[in-house]
């Protein structure tokens, strides 16, 4: 069974814009089929200002938190199905950009650090939290999809 996801990335040249001396505006919109559009440009530590902009959604931004944003959503999954009660998740993710063995840059690792409260009679050990872990990363497509080394903070890889 194959499943499809689209996106609609559009960037137009300003009237005013050389282009051919690339400094042109890297300032561009993201479109998703349900109708939400978001702003998107070249990070602004790659293109300068005013080149790129600050406000918006960088690739390495959006790769980091898709990784962050589908873990979160299988523990989420796990842990529901473990009967848990997850209370609040937030992660503050970190991707890290290096250069690979042909000198091309690359998002090389990403680091997940979530906290995560739980409430109600069954409170998960760190073990039990660990293994959850461990699970969504396994069972996550967007992991599941790239060679980037993820790892969740405080927990031993196995």
């Amino acid at each position: 069974m194959a499943h499809e996801y689209k996106a609609t990335i559009r960037w137009t040249r300003g009237a005013d814009e050389i282009f051919s001396d690339n400094r042109y505006s890297r300032d561009h919109i993201w479109s998703f089929d349900g109708g939400i559009e978001v702003p998107g440009s070249a990070s602004p530590s790659v293109v300068p200002l005013p080149l790129s902009r600050e406000d918006a959604i960088d690739p390495e931004e959006a790769f980091v938190a898709a990784i962050s944003s589908c873990h979160m959503l299988t523990f989420l999954s796990i842990a529901a199905k473990k009967r848990f009660v997850v209370d609040l998740y937030e992660d503050e993710a970190l991707g890290i950009m290096t250069k690979n063995e042909h000198g091309k840059l690359f998002v090389s690792k990403v680091t997940l650090d979530p906290k995560i409260e739980f409430s109600g009679d069954k409170i998960p050990t760190p073990e039990q939290i660990a293994d959850m872990h461990h699970l969504a990363h396994k069972e996550c497509f967007i992991a599941n999809s790239v060679l980037t080394d993820i790892v969740v903070a405080g927990i031993p890889s196995h």
